[in-house]
């Protein structure tokens, strides 16, 4: 039997058109990175797009990864200030 290409159905790449979805490794930021990541995050908690393009190129990182790592350090953030 032919099987099928990989399909990508709203960001999801199935095999066969069903199953499991594969996903990126997790991305591993440097330390240098993660540096420059919480000294912008000082600053300000949200980034202007040109903001991100900038800290993106500047970092080798991908917009997406920089937009990320924001919305999931804004939601540990709001997760330790909620504690206490």
């Amino acid at each position: 039997e032919h099987e099928k290409p990989p399909t990508i159905a709203n960001g999801e790449l199935r095999i066969n058109g069903k199953g499991k979805k594969l996903r990126k490794p997790r991305t591993i930021y440097s330390s240098l990175q993660l540096q420059a990541l919480n000294q912008r995050f000082q600053q300000t908690q949200y980034l202007a797009l040109p903001e991100r393009a900038e800290l993106a190129a500047q970092l080798g990182l991908t917009q997406t990864q920089v937009k990320i790592w924001f919305q999931n350090k804004r939601s540990k953030y709001k997760k330790i200030m909620k504690q206490g």
